[in-house]
């Protein structure tokens, strides 16, 4: 038994520690009661649970220690020699910061958490319009890393009225890493959310990806043209837009791709 116990894996997160209930419960399920739990079980699923909550809290606190580093105050201007290696060391550690909330946003407790800690409000606030595309192209990515698949998240940006920057973004940004993942931040917010894609409309959305499709850079045409056919697709009542990209068709410069002629197909 002990063999056993020393083979098996602790799940990582909760949601294993659901799978593992679910597979508990299944193992049982019959005509038979279930035999009580030995306590040797019962130990070993105390030390996992209780292995998940300490790496779940290890992660907030990563989580605090990168927010700790977006929230410095930045130097605005040069007092002395060298000042401008430290504002580029500066910089980097901003974008690794980052880049450690994306990754651990990928867990969506992780995304629930950052919500609740206030960086989503300071991705809004500070680092949408901020003066590096760098660090404007990162804080796109992790808004949209926590709204994916997250109602919560992403009823939570629409109410900081996030939607307007983002679409400002991926219709005018010089930098087009910045364009392409604000368009995949607008897009987590608007596909099968009924109150962004409300909010995509009333901030004239469409206009803004029909525009985004004659740009010059490939992904942000391929990427406009899958979201415009998605929501066109998923919602046929705006039948204006699709008289609208009927008329537009000829002109756009579209690379001759399968969204291409999805979009020929379906006007």
């Amino acid at each position: 038994m002990s063999d056993n116990r020393q083979n098996r894996r602790y799940p990582q997160n909760l949601q294993g520690v659901l799978q593992l209930a679910v597979e508990a419960g299944s193992a049982v399920e019959g005509p038979d009661p279930p035999e009580p739990m030995s306590e040797e079980r019962k130990t070993w699923l105390g030390e996992a649970l209780s292995d998940i909550c300490k790496g779940q809290m290890d992660e907030v606190e990563q989580m605090k220690q990168s927010l700790a580093v977006l929230q410095k105050d930045e130097t605005n201007e040069k007092e002395q020699d060298g000042e401008e290696d430290r504002e580029e060391n500066e910089e980097d550690e901003r974008e690794l910061a980052f880049e450690m909330l994306s990754e651990l946003c990928e867990n969506l407790d992780n995304a629930r958490d950052l919500m609740t800690l206030g960086g989503l409000e300071l991705c809004v606030s500070r680092y949408l319009n901020h003066v590096q595309s760098g660090l404007r192209w990162r804080a796109a990515q992790l808004l949209a890393s926590c709204a994916q698949n997250m109602p919560q998240v992403q009823e939570h940006l629409l109410k900081v009225d996030v939607l307007p920057k983002l679409l400002q973004l991926t219709d005018s940004d010089t930098s087009p890493s910045v364009r392409v993942k604000a368009l995949y931040a607008v897009s987590c917010l608007v596909r099968e959310q009924e109150a962004g894609l409300q909010a995509f409309v009333s901030h004239d959305g469409f206009s803004v990806l029909m525009r985004a499709m004659q740009s010059e850079n490939e992904k942000v045409r391929t990427k406009s043209a899958f979201l415009l056919l998605n929501l066109l697709t998923s919602n046929p009542e705006h039948k204006g837009m699709k008289e609208r990209l009927s008329r537009t068709m000829p002109t756009l410069m579209l690379p001759f791709n399968h969204f291409w002629y999805s979009l020929v197909d379906f006007v």
